[in-house]
């Protein structure tokens, strides 16, 4: 059985050609390069590019995995969460080669993508926990099965990708921030300025980050040489202040599950964020604190990606042949809500 599998709901235009044994014939991504000297996503141009590379990508990965569209037996894509223009363009380019060609159409949970990605490289052992780390969400799950989820805690307001890249922005690093705050971190010193951990008296499993993005604001405003080294300095300490957060959570986690009975044996973390090598070796150390195996899916699936989103589809619906032509994009969709 072969997928045919769209992402388009953020900046990423990605489709991948994947079977139900795993096997990965294709797997194409562009990362939209226009937003850069936006600093940030700007929805109309995301949407209109993914239009454009649709239509080429989608060539090449048939190309690459050496097979004629026909053979496709199930196309999806990601419906949701996620910017509507990206959703509406992904959507609609796999349903019309779906309805074109009489084979069905899955509609795919963005987020459950995410969910399921250590589930292709890992033996998991249920119940599981995820800490999901994106640009547009930071959550806790519990994983009970596929299709048992629970939210255990998510953001207030910012999310971790979003605060990397508006503190990147604040220090007039390029965009994405992520990768470029990890780098200037390296030689900076992550005590040199303390900045405050929003929710920090709170014991809920809840994130708070725009407390920290004001804090490094003012900093840069009153700082009045913004040179390589207090670049460096407000990175480093704004990483390990995040990463803090993202400690106490995880071990507040652990003991609240442990109250209710729930014992678990390995955590994920899924998401861009989760490429950081600095939070993952941090978060590393409490797992194993905790007698628990950190798990991680492939490096290709920690950022938005199509290989999820037909991981998704082959663990979810694949082997009903469930389809739904009908479903609406939803820009807000949650894990729980009904897709097919």
């Amino acid at each position: 059985m072969l997928i045919f599998a769209v992402e388009t709901s953020c900046d990423e235009t990605s489709i991948c050609i994947i079977n139900k044994d795993k096997k990965i014939l294709s797997h194409i991504t562009n990362s939209q390069r226009e937003h850069i000297k936006f600093g940030g996503v700007v929805p109309e141009l995301a949407s209109r590019s993914h239009l454009q590379i649709l239509q080429k990508i989608s060539k090449d990965a048939l190309i690459e995995a050496n097979i004629d569209i026909k053979e496709i037996d199930v196309f999806c894509a990601t419906c949701g969460p996620g910017l509507i223009g990206g959703l509406l363009v992904g959507s609609t380019f796999a349903k019309s080669l779906a309805l074109g060609l009489n084979k069905p159409f899955v509609p795919i949970n963005h987020l459950e993508g995410h969910l399921l990605s250590p589930t292709f490289n890992n033996s998991i052992q249920y119940p599981y926990v995820v800490f999901l780390l994106t640009g547009g969400h930071t959550q806790i799950y519990l994983i009970n099965s596929i299709n048992d989820y629970e939210l255990l805690g998510e953001t207030l307001d910012d999310a971790i990708g979003e605060a990397f890249d508006k503190v990147a922005k604040l220090l007039k690093l390029p965009y994405p921030g992520g990768p470029e705050i990890e780098k200037k971190a390296k030689n900076g010193d992550s005590e040199k300025f303390k900045l405050p951990h929003p929710l920090q008296k709170k014991i809920n499993l809840n994130f708070s980050f725009s407390g920290i993005k004001t804090a490094v604001n003012l900093i840069v405003k009153n700082n009045n040489n913004i040179n390589d080294v207090f670049k460096a300095n407000l990175a480093a300490s704004f990483q390990r202040t995040v990463t803090q957060i993202i400690e106490k959570k995880l071990e507040l986690t652990i003991k609240h599950l442990k109250k209710r009975g729930i014992i678990i044996s390995q955590i994920s973390l899924v998401g861009g964020v989760a490429a950081n090598k600095y939070i993952y070796n941090r978060i590393d150390k409490v797992s194993k604190k905790y007698k628990c195996l950190l798990i991680m899916p492939p490096q290709y699936m920690l950022s938005d990606n199509a290989a999820m989103i037909g991981w998704a589809c082959i663990n979810k619906y694949s082997k009903k042949q469930i389809s739904d032509l009908h479903f609406k994009a939803n820009p807000r969709l949650t894990i729980n809500d009904t897709l097919l």
